[in-house]
């Protein structure tokens, strides 16, 4: 068995604090500070984008060879490609694909109570 055992005792919250500090204590960082560094913000904007548009042209290549309907296809896919890149790119630089779970918005039912 693992040494860091599950305490039935312990509340919830106090078990996921203990796990936040040991992970914190693996990691060297507080909140994976450099995790989101700029450089690898900018690397991951830069990888999305570009592998986006690989697959859709890819695709759209792959439909082409297949029906025989010359470069219409392939051309859409392109378009499409793009478009999942620059969705991927704002999402990224907005912040929306940084958290994991269900995050409560603001309106009707989302206090607890």
């Amino acid at each position: 068995m693992s040494e860091r055992d599950p305490s039935p005792s312990k509340g919830f919250e106090a078990r996921l604090a203990e796990a936040r500090a040991v992970r914190d204590g693996e990691r060297g960082t507080k909140d994976g500070a450099a995790a989101r560094s700029g450089m690898g913000v900018a690397l991951r904007i830069g990888l999305e984008m570009v592998s986006a548009l690989i697959v859709g042209v890819g695709i759209g290549w792959l439909l082409d060879w297949w029906l025989g309907t010359g470069p219409w296809l392939m051309i859409l896919f392109f378009v499409l490609g793009s478009a999942a890149g620059m969705l991927s790119v704002f999402r990224t630089a907005s912040g929306l694909g940084q958290g994991v779970g269900y995050k409560p918005g603001k309106g009707k039912g989302s206090e607890r109570g």
